[in-house]
């Protein structure tokens, strides 16, 4: 039976490189009969926690009414989450990083989040693999603080330029993602 799988995306960049990734996990994860619900950060309005702790107080995740109000459900009825992005600045993009940080929202809110499935698809222009570290290290804490199960990680090093991906192995490595789900 499919599992419902939540993808959350962190490119501006509708052509790039990690979008590509991302539409190669999507294809395959689907043809293995997964139900998958997309949210491209980055075209959403989802600013930072602010750390008042009223999460769930007003019967939505955050007090403060953006995107992540539309995310937040998905996520709660979700079996897996998949984050995927490019590093910028040897980190998580800001695109994602306010709704990775408003996951806080479900500790807060007394919302039991715990046994899900995690899984992180990146990229980046150096060719040294520990600049994926600022992406992957994050991730994997965050999704052990939530007892998360971190079931894969697709990160691909030397793309920059629209199309880069396809000199690599990255959209094959994350069609194989899906298989872990």
């Amino acid at each position: 039976m499919g599992k419902k799988i939540v993808v959350i995306t962190g490119s501006p960049r509708k052509n790039g490189n990690s979008f590509a990734m991302t539409e190669a996990f999507i294809q395959a994860a689907e043809a293995k009969g997964h139900q998958i619900t997309r949210f491209d950060a980055a075209m959403r309005k989802v600013g930072g926690c602010r750390a008042c702790e009223t999460c769930f107080k007003t019967g939505k995740a955050c007090s403060f009414d953006d995107d992540f109000n539309l995310v937040a459900p998905a996520i709660l009825e979700a079996d897996a989450v998949v984050f995927t992005m490019p590093v910028y600045w040897y980190s998580i993009p800001a695109q994602i990083k306010g709704v990775i940080d408003r996951l806080f929202s479900f500790v807060v809110g007394g919302r039991d989040i715990a046994g899900k499935e995690c899984a992180v698809i990146a990229c980046c222009e150096e060719e040294d693999m520990s600049v994926l570290d600022g992406v992957r290290i994050p991730l994997e804490r965050s999704a052990a603080l939530m007892k998360w199960q971190m079931v894969g990680a697709v990160l691909v090093p030397g793309v920059l330029n629209v199309g880069d991906i396809e000199k690599t192995d990255g959209c094959r490595q994350a069609a194989a993602l899906a298989d872990k789900f």
